[in-house]
C-alpha cells in the first residue's frame, strides 16, 4: 500500500463509525449498513484522485446515504413479505470495543420505529439533515429532489418524528431503574406491580420473522399487555440480562429452550410507552450470552 493509499484509509476509518450510523438509520439493519459502506469505500477507491475531494465527510455521508436509500427502497419490498412484524435490527452492547457501534440518539430503537412509517425519501431527508447535519442542497442531490422539495419533506417527517418520540424521555440511571422493576415484576407475577410501570396507552410488538414464534400483530393497552407479559414470563427465562439496547437499557433473555430475545423499551414521563421484542435469530447473530 502506497503512502497515499494508507492516508486515504486512515481518513476513511475515522468517518466509518458515523457513515455506520448514517446507514443503518436508514435501513434497520446493521448487515446492511455494513454494505453500504463498504460499497462507499470501493467507490472512493475509484475516484481518479480522491485526496483531492474538498470535504471528504460530506462526500461520504452523501454517497453512503445514497446507497442506503437504494438499499431501502429494495428492502421495503421485502419487508412486504415478511412473516408477522418487521422490528429493526437491535444493537446490543458488545463487551469487546472492536465490535462496537458507536451509539446516541441518532439510533435509538424508538426513533427507528417511528421512521418506519414514513417514505424512504422523507426517511432520508430527515435523517440527513436534521440527524446528520447536511445542508438542503446537498441533502437534495442525494433524493433527486429539489431543495425546496427535500425542505418540506423533512418538515414532514419531522412533525411526524415529534409526534412519534416521547416528550418527557428518562437519564439513563431513570431507565436502568424502571427497566429493573419491570424485570421484577414479570418474574414475580406482579400484575398490580407490573401496570403501575405501563402506560395507559403501551404498546407491545414481536418480530419473530417465521423462524421463532412471536406476537402475530402488536398489543395495545396496559391490561392486555400486562397480562401478555406474565403470559410470555410464566416459563421463566434461562438467562436475563441487562445491557444497552440501541443506546438505551434494555434486556437479553434466554428462554428454556435457547432462544434469544432482544428487549428495547421506550419511556416517556416515568412510565414504559412501548416494548419491542425482536426473537428472530436472523437479527441476532452478534447477541452474546
Amino acid at each position: 500500500m502506497t503512502a497515499a493509499e494508507e492516508t486515504l484509509a486512515r481518513a476513511f476509518e475515522r468517518q466509518r463509525p458515523r457513515l455506520l450510523r448514517v446507514a443503518y438509520a436508514t435501513t434497520g439493519s446493521l448487515a446492511e449498513a455494513e454494505d453500504c459502506v463498504q460499497e462507499a469505500w470501493l467507490r472512493l477507491r475509484g475516484v481518479p484522485d480522491p485526496l483531492a475531494i474538498r470535504d471528504l465527510p460530506s462526500w461520504l455521508t452523501r454517497t453512503v446515504g445514497r446507497l442506503a436509500l437504494d438499499a431501502l427502497g429494495s428492502a421495503r419490498a421485502r419487508r412486504e413479505r415478511y412473516v408477522g412484524t418487521w422490528l429493526p435490527e437491535p444493537l446490543v452492547e458488545s463487551g469487546d470495543p472492536a465490535e462496537r457501534v458507536t451509539l446516541d440518539e441518532s439510533v435509538s430503537m424508538a426513533l427507528l420505529v417511528v421512521l418506519e412509517q414514513l417514505t424512504p425519501a422523507e426517511r432520508t431527508a430527515f435523517l440527513l439533515h436534521d440527524v446528520f447535519g447536511l445542508p438542503f442542497e446537498e441533502v437534495a442531490a442525494v433524493v433527486g429532489r429539489t431543495p425546496a422539495a427535500v425542505r418540506q419533506l423533512a418538515s414532514r417527517a419531522r412533525r411526524h418524528v415529534e409526534r412519534g418520540l416521547p416528550r418527557f424521555p428518562p437519564t439513563h440511571d431513570e431507565q436502568a431503574a424502571l427497566v429493573a422493576a419491570f424485570a421484577e415484576a414479570c418474574r414475580d407475577g406482579d400484575l398490580k406491580r407490573l401496570i403501575t410501570l405501563l402506560d395507559p396507552d403501551v404498546v407491545v410488538r414481536g418480530d419473530g420473522g417465521g423462524r421463532v414464534s412471536a406476537l402475530p400483530e402488536p398489543v395495545r393497552g396496559v391490561e392486555d399487555v400486562a397480562r401478555w407479559l406474565l403470559a410470555f414470563t410464566r416459563r421463566p427465562p434461562r438467562r436475563v440480562r441487562t445491557t444497552l439496547v440501541n443506546g438505551a437499557v434494555g434486556l437479553v433473555l434466554e428462554d428454556a429452550d435457547g432462544v434469544r430475545s432482544v428487549l428495547a423499551a421506550t419511556v416517556d414521563a416515568g412510565r414504559i410507552t412501548a416494548l419491542d421484542v425482536v426473537r428472530n435469530p436472523d437479527k441476532l447473530p452478534a447477541v452474546r450470552d
